[in-house]
């Protein structure tokens, strides 16, 4: 009872931040990097404790909760809501590790972050004790606030590649590149992190396979449900959350300015008036509100499971992912639609709609978001042919 009530403080607090988000959106893309006050404000209200083990300090939540923060932060400013949701995931990534590796991280400081980059950019070389560690990584949201990095990369031995790992990286040990200039999510901070011939001791890596099969080494210390749940469900969510927020940020920044246009000031015709206005509204709103129902109805469904100790079985995980993706698709059409439908005036700089507009469509940049290779398997799964690729 003490830990929900704790979860409902965070969302409140969480509420409470909004308008100032909201208020600072063209500051944070403009800086191209969440500003420090926005952070500092978030982890005050405790968000960034919500997936991280009690152990640590944290609440081990519902991921409804966390996923429900994400997507509100998002709706307020998107660059802020994709960097929320991506720090604030990688505590539930780091409690699956060896116990070791989250004592160095959490051991003296339970409020450091840790940011990453997934995609297979770098390798390493297995040697004794761990991991020789190589490699220019890209994407990294959120990096500068951070001082640990989770990276992903095969691994080789003698030449041949011998698994797929994700490598935890303190600070000292990687630099940040300066290179995130682009037309949405400016305020990201998306930058390259770099690693020259790194030794990652082995207790600082954890498989992939290990992770896509819910046996992790941290789950002998972190028992609760929430470690028992598939990456390929918890991850890319946070990659398709904040496109549905910002599908509801555009859709109420919309229907304001709508309620006070004149569409023809020859005419005197008010929007409001208009018919073919309450159409697209209609069906942004019934598209954003499908896109949340599946993604939080599917989570709901796995963390069910995982309470229960039960397996999740693969045609969840797909249809998981296969509603992930499918989200993001909605959430563009909603804006695309709301965005045909809001005039001259939504261009000008500082609009939020043509903010969220750009913000979305740079989302579905994202790889996590990519349809048809995430369709394609769950066809496969469907017929019976699939063959066992991605993490899912």
């Amino acid at each position: 009872m003490v830990v929900s009530s704790k979860v409902e403080q965070v969302s409140a607090g969480v509420q409470e931040l909004l308008p100032a988000f909201r208020e600072r959106a063209q500051d944070t893309e403009d800086m191209r990097s969440i500003p420090d006050v926005s952070m500092k404000m978030l982890a005050e209200t405790g968000f960034f404790k919500l997936m991280q083990p009690k152990r640590y300090g944290g609440l081990e939540a519902d991921p409804v909760a966390f996923y429900t923060a994400v997507r509100d932060i998002s709706s307020a400013c998107g660059s802020t809501g994709w960097v929320a949701g991506i720090l604030g995931v990688h505590p539930w990534v780091v409690a699956l590790f060896d116990d070791r590796a989250q004592q160095e991280v959490w051991g003296e400081d339970t409020d450091v972050r840790i940011a990453s980059s997934f995609a297979p950019m770098g390798k390493s070389e297995k040697v004794a004790g761990g991991y020789r560690l190589s490699g220019r990584w890209k994407y990294s949201s959120g990096a500068d606030h951070c001082t640990w990095v989770l990276l992903g990369g095969p691994a080789f031995h003698e030449g041949k590649p011998v698994d797929f790992c994700t490598y935890l990286v303190p600070v000292s040990d990687y630099k940040i590149v300066d290179v995130w200039d682009t037309v949405g999510l400016r305020g990201t901070g998306s930058n390259d992190i770099v690693v020259e011939d790194v030794f990652v001791p082995e207790h600082r890596a954890v498989s992939f396979a290990a992770m896509g099969r819910c046996e992790v080494p941290g789950q002998a210390v972190n028992e609760g449900p929430l470690y028992r749940m598939p990456f390929g469900s918890v991850q890319p969510m946070v990659i398709g959350t904040p496109a549905v927020g910002m599908a509801l940020g555009a859709y109420d920044a919309h229907v304001e300015y709508q309620r006070q246009r004149v569409r023809d000031a020859y005419l005197g015709e008010r929007s409001i008036e208009d018919p073919f206005a309450m159409v697209r509204i209609a069906e942004a709103a019934t598209e954003i509100d499908a896109a949340w129902l599946q993604l939080t109805g599917n989570i709901g469904q796995i963390w069910d499971l995982a309470q229960r100790s039960a397996p999740i079985p693969l045609e969840l995980r797909m249809k998981h992912r296969r509603d992930q993706v499918r989200a993001t698709e909605r959430a563009i059409f909603a804006i695309d639609r709301l965005f045909n439908n809001s005039g001259a005036h939504v261009l000008r700089q500082g609009n939020p709609i043509q903010r969220f507009w750009r913000d979305v469509h740079a989302a579905r940049a994202h790889a996590a978001n990519d349809p048809e290779r995430v369709y394609k398997a769950y066809g496969a799964v469907e017929f019976g042919t699939y063959d066992g690729s991605g993490i899912f």
